[in-house]
């Protein structure tokens, strides 16, 4: 009785590796597709930021500069927007600490990352 269980345990565990190659071979076909596509080719272009001076000044500004000075200056930021958080006078300036908060309170690697990317992919 145990070789049959094993045996069927075995057909079943080939069965769901076949399976799971299949769509692995499906998805990656279906990929190609897609990057192959001129819509695709089209909206990529489309979405690359200019090689000008605005293009890199907007990169810097929006992606890499906010977390080097999270990195740098986080927790002095931090403490600074609660202190104006808990003495703010207006829903919209309570709004705008919160947001200075959130913007510089934790620094993100893939915030970085993802500015130092598309830097890379506005010169190549």
């Amino acid at each position: 009785m145990p070789k049959m269980t094993i045996s069927c345990s075995l057909a079943a565990f080939i069965r769901d590796a076949d399976i799971i190659l299949f769509m692995k071979r499906k998805i990656r076909e279906k990929a190609q597709r897609i990057a192959a596509h001129p819509a695709t080719k089209e909206a990529l272009r489309s979405l690359k930021p200019a090689r000008n001076v605005w293009g890199i000044l907007g990169v810097v500004l929006f992606f890499i500069l906010p977390e080097i000075i999270a990195f740098v200056w986080g927790k002095e930021i931090t403490a600074w927007a609660e202190v104006g958080i808990d003495h703010a006078v207006s829903l919209p300036q309570e709004y705008w600490y919160k947001a200075v908060e959130m913007t510089f309170g934790e620094p993100s690697w893939f915030n970085l990352l993802f500015g130092i990317g598309l830097l890379l992919w506005l010169f190549f």
